[in-house]
C-alpha cells in the first residue's frame, strides 16, 4: 500500500477529487449540450464543435466538483456518504483543489477561444454558475435549480456555437434541463436527507418533504412537456415523441417509487437511470430531425 502523501496516493486522490471513476455527472451535463448541437445542426452537428463541447463538458464538470469539494470540505466530514472525499478525509490539501480548479478553467478557456464571439461572451456565465452552485445549498431552499441552470447553460452555448444566435428552441432546452435537474437531483439529495437536516444544509428533498414525490414527478413531466413543445415548434418527426412517452413512463415510475420510500442505494440507482433517459431523448431528437 502506498504511504500517505506518496505519488500513487496523491494521484489517486486527485482522480477522486474530479470524480474520474464516476462520470454520471459529466453525462448529465453532456446530454443537453448534445441535444442542442443535434437540433441546431439539423441532425448533422459539426464534428469540430461536438469534440470541443465534449471536452469542455468533462473539463467544466471536473472543475465544478473540485471547487464544490473545496467549499464543502468541512460539511463533507459530517455526512456519511461524503466523509471519505479527498479533502474531507485529509488526503489532499485544499490548495491542491484550488490549483486543479484554476488549471481546468484555463483549459476550458482555451477550448472556448476556439468558438465564435457570441459563445465566448456567454462563457463567463458558465464559470459564475460553477462557482455559485456550491454556495446555493447554504442560502436557497432549492439549490437544485441552480444546478439545472448551470447544466442548461451548456445547451444555450452549444446552440450559439452552431447558429451564432440564441434561438428560442435553445431556451426551451434550457428550461427543460432546469426541470430535469430539479427532478433527478432531488432524488440524489434523498441519499443525504438526514445528514443534511442535522448539519443545516438545504436541499429540495428537505424543502418538499412528504410531497417530494409530487415535486419529482411534476418537474420531470414538465421537462417532457417543454421538450414536446420544442419538438412541435421545430417539426420533429414521431420517433421523438415516442422517446418522450417512454421517458414520461419512467418518470411516473420513479415518482411512485419515491412516494413509497427509497433507501440511499435505491435513490442513487434511480438517479443513475437518468443517464439512459438522456441518451433516449438524444436518440429521439436525432431521429426526429432526420425523419422530418
Amino acid at each position: 500500500m502506498a504511504a500517505p502523501g506518496s505519488p500513487p496516493r496523491f494521484w489517486s486522490a486527485l482522480a477522486d477529487l474530479i470524480r474520474l471513476r464516476n462520470q454520471t455527472g459529466s453525462l448529465l451535463l453532456l446530454f443537453p449540450t448534445l441535444w442542442a448541437l443535434v437540433l441546431a445542426g439539423e441532425g448533422h452537428p459539426p464534428q469540430f464543435l461536438t469534440a470541443v463541447f465534449i471536452a469542455g463538458v468533462f473539463v467544466m464538470r471536473s472543475a465544478g466538483v473540485a471547487i464544490n469539494d473545496w467549499w464543502d470540505r468541512d460539511l463533507d466530514r459530517l455526512v456519511q456518504r461524503t466523509r471519505e472525499r479527498p479533502l474531507a478525509a485529509g488526503l489532499l490539501h485544499p490548495h491542491a483543489a484550488v490549483g486543479v480548479f484554476v488549471a481546468l478553467i484555463g483549459i476550458a478557456a482555451a477550448l472556448v477561444s476556439l468558438l465564435n464571439s457570441l459563445t465566448i461572451a456567454l462563457a463567463p456565465i458558465a464559470l459564475l454558475l460553477a462557482l455559485l452552485y456550491p454556495l446555493a445549498k447554504r442560502v436557497m431552499p432549492l439549490p437544485q435549480a441552480v444546478l439545472g441552470i448551470a447544466f442548461g447553460w451548456g445547451a444555450v452555448m452549444a446552440w450559439a456555437a452552431v447558429r451564432n444566435e440564441i434561438g428560442w428552441p435553445a431556451l426551451g432546452l434550457f428550461a427543460a434541463t432546469i426541470c430535469w435537474a430539479i427532478g433527478y437531483d432531488t432524488i440524489y439529495a434523498l441519499q443525504d436527507i438526514e445528514d443534511d437536516r442535522r448539519i443545516g444544509v438545504r436541499s429540495s428533498a428537505i424543502f418538499f418533504g412528504e410531497r417530494c414525490w409530487i415535486a419529482v414527478g411534476g418537474a420531470l413531466l414538465a421537462m417532457a412537456a417543454i421538450l414536446a413543445l420544442v419538438g412541435a415548434a421545430t417539426g420533429l418527426a414521431p420517433p421523438f415523441y415516442l422517446s418522450l412517452v417512454v421517458a414520461a413512463g419512467l418518470f411516473v415510475a420513479q415518482a411512485r417509487q419515491v412516494r413509497r420510500g427509497v433507501s440511499q442505494a435505491h435513490a442513487f440507482a434511480l438517479f443513475k437511470q437518468h443517464v439512459g433517459i438522456g441518451a433516449l431523448i438524444l436518440a429521439g431528437i436525432w431521429s426526429g430531425v432526420l425523419l422530418r
